[in-house]
């Protein structure tokens, strides 16, 4: 085959070396990596702390084995960092790797001795993170962070907060620019950072074709699922699919559908579906036996694949978490085209979703708003799917293209070797 000349600018463009550090492979970016690693100009090398989620493990909030069945490390460089400490989880100090310094030196595995142009580093609160961040300053590297933080913190004493801001005063100095996830996150930024911090948007996204087309293939299944969940075809589910966690105050949902009956000792029309496991999965199904309802459902956990299958026949999900600074899975449930209802303690609200068009948002721990929001959704078969479909619009433009654009803004910033 003839050599093109297209061939010959892409071989000898220039390409800003990029290390990701982060601490183990992650089924919601396994995806994103694979379209960074498609951009002519980026040559990304992931750097992982532990391989914990490719061998699988005993989740803490799942409570159940886990072992993803989307592929985590096809399509792009990675490598596993040497360790000295893996506990199979994600806190400060595990997993802890050494030899990071080195690492960065080296640049590229193809183009050893070359050095990388840039580090993104995945949060600031690890070991790892610090470790990276320092030893990426130390040898002239740029850094990008981007991380999930938002200032609706759990309650710290005045000490804390002053360490804080001590803390956050260093890292602006040491940092040179951050990749906002949203609305919140940017806030979160300005306030540690100042408003004249680099700032890059690059919105938590999912890869929005795999679901869209996952829903698809899961309608010409809709009928054996019903089957196997025993459901009436004719009436509304009501879904909610998480860690069953004190924090997703899913007890909430369980009290806000047995307010849906219409008399006591009636059953509501919608069914409910509780997708998931966790520390409160007994407490939640004592609750349920105790309403004498017979709608409730519970599935159990189901891997990444399984859930475009269960937001098939949903009419709408519910997320009623508190302290929830995205929530990913509400980009996955949109792009089935289906009505949402969250809490306004999860942070895609702010991004995503406009109270009485693509669903509802309701304060979080209001029961009595949790349930005027259910009866607002389904109010009439037509306020759903309409809701849904405008649900699809939205989260159409909120994709990894709009991660690419964020991530190359911020790299030609940093960096100032390649076009934004």
């Amino acid at each position: 085959m003839p050599f093109l000349p297209e061939e010959a600018d892409c071989k000898t463009r220039k390409k800003v070396r990029l290390a990701y550090l982060v601490s183990h492979p992650i089924q919601y970016q396994a995806p994103l990596l694979r379209r960074i690693a498609r951009e002519p100009d980026i040559d990304l090398t992931v750097l992982f702390g532990s391989d914990f989620s490719v061998k699988g493990y005993q989740d803490e909030g799942f409570g159940v084995d886990v072992k993803w069945d989307v592929p985590l490390l096809e399509g792009y460089q990675y490598e596993f960092l040497p360790r000295v400490r893996d506990r199979s989880t994600v806190s400060f100090a595990s997993p802890l790797n050494y030899g990071i310094l080195g690492r960065l030196r080296r640049g590229p595995a193809h183009d050893a001795g070359a050095g990388f142009d840039a580090l993104w580093v995945h949060g600031y609160a690890t070991a790892n993170a610090i470790h990276g961040i320092l030893a990426a300053k130390a040898l002239g590297i740029p850094v990008l962070l981007r991380a999930e933080s938002w200032l609706k913190d759990r309650a710290r004493g005045g000490l804390k907060l002053a360490a804080k801001d001590f803390f956050f005063a260093v890292l602006k100095e040491i940092v040179d620019g951050v990749m906002p996830i949203g609305t919140f996150n940017d806030e979160y930024w300005r306030h540690y950072l100042g408003a004249e911090f680099p700032r890059s948007l690059m919105p938590y996204a999912v890869d929005n074709d795999y679901f869209q087309q996952r829903s698809r293939e899961a309608h010409s299944r809709r009928d054996d699922l019903l089957a196997e969940l025993r459901l009436d075809p004719t009436r509304p589910v009501i879904l909610f699919a998480s860690k069953l966690q004190r924090r997703k105050r899913c007890a909430d949902l369980v009290e806000a559908y047995k307010r849906l009956s219409p008399a006591p000792g009636v059953e509501p029309h919608p069914y409910l579906l509780i997708v998931g496991d966790g520390e409160e999965r007994e407490a939640l199904e004592r609750q349920a036996t105790e309403s004498g309802l017979s709608g409730i459902r519970f599935c159990g956990f189901r891997n990444q694949s399984e859930l475009p299958g269960f937001f098939n026949i949903a009419t709408v999900f519910v997320l009623p978490s508190q302290h929830e600074p995205w929530g990913l899975i509400v980009n996955e449930v949109m792009n089935a085209e289906r009505a949402v209802i969250v809490s306004d303690d999860v942070g895609c609200a702010a991004d995503l979703i406009r109270d009485g068009v693509e669903g509802c948002i309701f304060p979080v721990g209001n029961i009595a708003a949790l349930t005027d929001a259910l009866r607002r959704v389904l109010a009439t078969p037509e306020t759903a799917v309409t809701m849904g479909q405008r649900g699809l619009e939205r989260i159409r433009m909120w994709s990894f293209e709009e991660d690419i654009r964020g991530l190359r803004q911020a790299l030609a910033r940093a960096t100032g070797k390649i076009e934004p």
